[in-house]
């Protein structure tokens, strides 16, 4: 009835839900703020595991390398002079490396 003569009730203006909504939206930006800050810490934990687990990977990768290397050296070095090294390549079948380098 109050539409009909103009006179807008205190309802219609929203003064008590209006408060209401307002501490209802000032509630909602509190907790999507909190949400924010604990995915936040969750992402900066997550890059810091996977930055720990790239560094070790790349120690081991490197410890590897090194060890690979030092094999190699120790295979490579030249055994006693007048003594040729020979590699079975299957069966009764050898080959011998070294016979044929005389003074290089």
């Amino acid at each position: 009835m109050n539409a009909l003569t103009g006179d807008p009730s205190p309802m219609s203006k929203g003064g008590g839900f209006k408060s209401l909504a307002w501490l209802g939206g000032a509630l909602a930006t509190v907790v999507a703020a909190v949400i924010g800050a604990v995915l936040a810490v969750f992402l900066t934990a997550t890059m810091v595991v996977v930055t720990l687990m790239g560094a070790a990977l790349l120690f081991t990768a490197g410890m590897a390398m090194r060890a690979r290397r030092m094999v190699r050296a120790k295979h490579t070095r030249r055994a006693e002079p007048g003594v040729i090294e020979a590699r079975n390549v299957g069966g009764h079948s050898w080959v011998a490396y070294g016979w044929d380098r005389h003074g290089r």
